[in-house]
Formats: structure tokens, sequence, C-alpha cells
């Protein structure tokens, strides 16, 4: 059975996260996906803190988002921070609106940044790619997508999927499952409510729960590399509830 991770930031406004790793250990998660409010800022001694709190609890994170600035400019703290708590994966995993660009050529050229961002991350061993939102999906002047160039400018990077954004985007995620599975390394499992619903969960469902063909998608995404599949809700207002349905969900896929 595959391994089951939690992006951690689904948690952020439950605190303390070592009550979130309990709670995530006893259901039956292997992984964790870590974001940069949980470890941009600590010291060794704070990263072998959390590294131990992982370890107690039978996490391990396994995979880690940074900032595109964070791991420009500060690549060895970010590979320290990765050796420190085990990570093989790192993605750089949004792009704000005032920092994307608005044609085909910008987005080639962020492409080509992320190429060049990738290499002493690859060098050391890691793998490195890109996680979408909705953005990446929406038609350029040029007609082509945001998507197809930054993995044109970034031939050598993988890409982390996160499938419910893609369908946020308007895209067919089998489509784009085919167009792009060799890039896929990791994929976020989230899922959308139907129309009108769960309006103060900012529209999405815990997986199993919404309008998301998973049973299908994971079927397809299992002939791709995924190694990390990791559950993921931007506003769960009740945080057990989406911790143990995911999981009993996912399980049956």
């Amino acid at each position: 059975m595959t391994k089951l991770s939690y992006q951690l930031y689904s948690a952020r406004n439950f605190q303390p996260y070592s009550m979130i790793f309990e709670k995530l250990g006893k259901s039956g998660y292997a992984e964790v996906e870590g974001f940069g409010g949980i470890y941009a800022d600590l010291d060794d001694a704070g990263l072998k803190s959390l590294r131990a709190d992982l370890d107690k609890n039978g996490l391990v994170m396994a995979s880690g988002h940074f900032s595109p600035d964070f791991l420009d400019k500060e690549v060895q703290k970010s590979l320290n921070i990765a050796r420190i708590l085990g990570m093989d994966s790192i993605y750089a995993p949004h792009l704000a609106a005032d920092q994307r660009p608005s044609d085909g050529a910008g987005w080639l050229a962020f492409g080509k940044r992320l190429q060049e961002m990738s290499k002493p991350y690859k060098d050391a061993g890691y793998e490195f790619g890109w996680h979408n939102h909705d953005f990446e999906f929406v038609k350029l002047a040029d007609g082509s997508l945001p998507i197809e160039r930054i993995f044109e400018g970034a031939p050598d990077i993988s890409w982390e999927a996160d499938i419910a954004w893609v369908i946020r985007g308007g895209a067919d995620p089998f489509a784009w499952i085919d167009k792009l599975g060799s890039r896929i390394t990791a994929v976020h499992v989230k899922d959308i409510a139907p129309a009108g619903e769960a309006t103060d969960e900012d529209g999405w469902a815990d997986v199993g729960h919404g309008r998301v063909e998973w049973a299908k998608l994971i079927a397809a995404l299992r002939g791709t590399k995924a190694k990390h599949f990791v559950v993921e809700h931007d506003n769960p207002k009740d945080i057990d509830r989406n911790i143990s349905r995911s999981i009993a969900s996912f399980q049956t896929y």
C-alpha cells in the first residue's frame, strides 16, 4: 500500500504541531510535507527538536516546500534543513501574484530560473520540482499556458502535481497526467466540494468527500514516478475530521 503524507500547511491553524504529529501517527500516516513557515527560521537545535518529534510519532518529513527566493538566496540553509529533517524531495510551491510574469516569455524565463535554481539541490541528491496552483493553467495572450512555459524552460525538474488546483484552473487532470506524467514525482491529494458547499472552507473538501474522481486518478497516477501522495486541505474547520476521513478514503483507492 502507498505510504500517505500530510501537508502540514493544512494544520497551521491547529497548534501545536506536536499534537498534529501525534494525531497523524495514530491515524496511519507515514510521512509529512513541510513548508517554510515551519522551519525557515529554525536553527540546528530547533530543526533537531522538530526531527525528534516526528521520529517519536513514526513520521518522516520526506518532502518540503521552500519559496523560490529562499531556494535562490539560502542554498546552504535550505540544504541543511532538508538534511536534518530527512527530506528526499524539495519543491518550489508558489509565486505571489505580484511576482507572476504576464506573458509567455516571462514564464519561460521563470522556468529557466527554476532550472538553474535546481542544480545545487539535484547535485546533492534531492528531487527538485515545481508545485502548481490554478494560475499556471490560465491561457496567455500567445495561446500558451504558464505550466508549458515553465517546464519548457526547466527541462530537468519534476512536477508535484496538485490535481485539485489543476481542476480549479479549468484543466483536465487526466490529460495533464498523460502529457506531463514523466515529470510527476509527488501528488497533492485534496478534494473540491460540490458547488455552493463548504464555503466556510474555501470550497475544499476532505479527500473522498468532494467531486474529484480520486479512485480513477490514483489508478492513472500509479503509472507515474510519484513516490509521495500528500493529503492537503487549504482551510479545514475540523482538523480531526480532515485527518481521519482523508486517509480512510485514500486507503480504498
